[in-house]
């Protein structure tokens, strides 16, 4: 009977997660769904414009706000919280490695049309061949003299960027897949023939003027036409390439997630979800810190923009909520940091890729990341928490550190660590293909990481009120 409730509840969560990864389109409408998440768990929306902060904020309140529309930060004020008792955190990211559509995106060559297209982040771009693409993102549209931000996807499969035939690719064989980033990443959007013809004569001669040199006007009017407003009411817009394939849980035995952007889309579902739950606990109202979940944009190309993890805005945030200057180094003191960004499971192809003794393995439970060098934020300190916690509440946890003859990747873990002074630990789910269109990993590593970043925010405060360091008993 427990194995079934277990199972059921994997599946509940593992399915939450797909309903969320499919309508994450892009930065932005991970923002959007996430929002939705917190409105049905009754958060109630704040303004970073608004400075009366102070008289909205209290014991029990539960409050988001989002900057840029691509990060959300999510907070819940303990029952009895006071002022300098400190942050119990966890942060993800919204972004991952994908292809842009450039400021002037119209190209055209031997008879098609194409879209120009920037690489955003380490993607492993030869997945994107023999896709069916389409774009998402945000477009500014001008409405009664005024201007708003609107989000778009087009769900239709329009762009295609096809693999060269082998017959004319021999060398692939010997040298391996080799593409050029400017020039071999065009995807078609249509042919200048049927376009022609679907346009018409006047349509076509239109397109070549300056007024629509920027893009191709099939492309702005399919956006129109998917917003509902005339062509000529957009602006502007931050608009990304995006796989069509929905995300499916998949395997003989149903136990694998196929999905875009498991990094780190999922890391932020579950630190969501489990913010979320831990809030309907009846302790909530006995809670004495401050619950939050941030998640961030930008991690991919560093985190160094208004809205990235290297920016002032963590730290502010936290003044601004702690609310007391006198006391907001100590809450810092009290608080702690869960960077959550995806990990890398051992690849039976490819095992020696992981050092001997760290080999995260799908089905393992979540993985604690370190680093000598501090590319994770992770020490003994923040390690002990963490799997005290999991201990507790029998739930796996893996070590991984990187061998040493690789480069090892980072997270906005040692980003928050510097720029706050908050402990921190780095961890993440493991999966397959990081940065591909197309990523993999675990249902049961879903539902055991979830339960421990629930436990973490419920058993933070107790736990860490019994462990010691730069204090003496």
């Amino acid at each position: 009977a427990n194995l079934g409730w277990m199972m059921s509840e994997e599946s509940k969560v593992c399915n939450e997660f797909l309903d969320y990864v499919n309508g994450c389109h892009s930065e932005f409408h991970a923002v959007l769904q996430t929002q939705k998440l917190l409105t049905v768990a009754g958060f109630k929306r704040l303004s970073e414009r608004n400075d009366d902060w102070a008289k909205i904020i209290k014991p029990g309140g539960k409050y988001f706000f989002t900057r840029n529309q691509s990060t959300i930060i999510t907070f819940a004020v303990g029952g009895k919280y006071k002022t300098g008792n400190g942050f119990v955190m966890a942060g993800a990211h919204t972004d991952s490695p994908v292809l842009k559509v450039k400021p002037i995106s119209k190209r055209s060559g031997s008879g098609f049309l194409q879209v120009g297209v920037e690489p955003y982040g380490g993607g492993l771009w030869n997945t994107w061949f023999d896709r069916n693409l389409t774009v998402a993102g945000r477009v500014v549209v001008e409405k009664d003299g005024k201007y708003e931000c609107k989000l778009v996807h087009v769900p239709k499969p329009i762009l295609y960027i096809p693999n060269l035939a082998i017959h004319l690719n021999r060398n692939i064989y010997s040298e391996g897949f080799k593409y050029n980033k400017e020039s071999n990443l065009l995807p078609i959007i249509a042919t200048e023939q049927l376009n022609k013809l679907k346009s018409g004569e006047e349509k076509t001669k239109k397109d070549t003027d300056s007024e629509t040199e920027e893009h191709h006007s099939i492309l702005l009017d399919i956006l129109a036409k998917e917003l509902k407003v005339p062509v000529e009411k957009i602006q502007d817009f931050d608009l990304a390439l995006c796989d069509t394939q929905p995300a499916c849980i998949h395997g003989v035995h149903d136990e694998f997630i196929a999905a875009r952007g498991l990094d780190n889309l999922m890391m932020s579902f579950l630190c969501t979800k489990a913010l979320i739950e831990s809030c309907k606990e009846d302790s909530f109202a006995d809670e004495q810190q401050i619950r939050l979940v941030a998640l961030f944009d930008h991690e991919e190309i560093g985190s160094r923009s208004q809205q990235g993890a290297a920016s002032c805005m963590m730290s502010s945030v936290l003044k601004r909520i702690n609310n007391d200057p006198k006391t907001y180094d100590a809450a810092l003191r009290k608080s702690f940091f869960v960077s959550a960004d995806m990990a890398h499971a051992v690849h039976p192809n490819y095992a020696q890729k992981h050092e001997s003794k760290h080999r995260p393995m799908i089905h393992k439970g979540l993985v604690l990341k370190k680093n000598g060098n501090q590319r994770y934020a992770t020490n003994a300190v923040t390690t002990f928490i963490i799997e005290h916690i999991a201990k507790k509440n029998s739930v796996p946890i893996q070590k991984f550190v990187v061998r040493n003859d690789m480069g090892c990747g980072s997270t906005i873990g040692p980003i928050i660590s510097a720029n706050t002074g908050v402990r921190t630990i780095d961890v993440g789910v493991p999966q397959f293909a990081m940065h591909s269109i197309r990523e993999m990993c675990g249902t049961k590593d879903v539902h055991s990481s979830f339960l421990l970043l629930k436990n973490y925010f419920l058993e933070f405060y107790a736990t860490d009120n019994k462990f010691l360091v730069d204090e003496t008993s």
